[in-house]
């Protein structure tokens, strides 16, 4: 999943952001309303973890205006307005679930897992297609009973990958799917990361299934 995430504390940001990345979400940050507010303009996705008090533009102000522009990814509210009142009104604007801050980390990623199970093509806590099986949380990949556990970009790519099957890819298309605004991969960072997940592959012979689609870019190709 891509994730923005809206902060306006370094302190807390920063170590959000981390443990997001390190559970393999794809995530953009944002210290402010009105940088989140372009970001949304310029990319889709798949949830949104908004700080309630916000500068420029608030995090309650955000998630109206998200909702009116007819966008439907799930919104996670983060704040430390914790009365009734607040947490009603914060789902009245259109937010999905509330958590009061200090946010506790695991409860924040157990609630972050339940949010995306709304993601179109989420099936449990896994995707599959044919006989392959991705383990979205464990990070792993099961075929015939054998498992293979992944690194977060190369299950980046293999989530991406088994959302479009059948697609072809462009290589701008995966690198702006993967890699968090702002950060230019190296030109051959995308070539080398398709070569170690073919190789993790290659442990349950299915390596083959991502094609090279010479000019254009990539394929996965299931093998019933």
């Amino acid at each position: 999943m891509r994730i923005l995430l809206v902060e306006d504390d370094l302190e807390q940001l920063e170590p959000l952001q981390g443990i997001l990345s390190e559970a393999g979400y794809i995530v953009d940050a944002a210290e402010d309303g009105e940088i989140a507010q372009w970001l949304i303009s310029q990319k889709d996705y798949d949830l949104l973890i908004v700080d309630w008090m916000l500068p420029t533009i608030s995090g309650l102000a955000l998630c109206r205006q998200y909702r009116l522009s007819g966008k439907n990814a799930p919104v996670l509210m983060l704040t430390a307005k914790d009365t009734t009142a607040d947490k009603v009104m914060g789902l009245d604007a259109g937010a999905d679930d509330y958590l009061v801050k200090p946010a506790d980390l695991v409860e924040l990623l157990a609630r972050v897992r339940a949010l995306g199970r709304r993601v179109p093509n989420w099936q449990g806590y896994s995707l599959r297609i044919a006989d392959l099986e991705f383990h979205l949380a464990e990070l792993s990949v099961e075929r015939s009973q054998v498992k293979v556990e992944l690194s977060p970009r190369e299950g980046q790519l293999l989530e991406y990958l088994m959302r479009h099957p059948n697609q072809v890819l462009t290589r701008t298309q995966i690198e702006d799917a993967l890699w968090e605004y702002g950060m230019e991969p190296e030109s051959n960072a995308l070539t080398v990361l398709i070569r170690k997940l073919r190789q993790r592959l290659q442990v349950l012979g299915a390596e083959d299934w991502i094609r090279t689609v010479y000019g254009m870019g990539y394929r996965l190709n299931p093998q019933e």
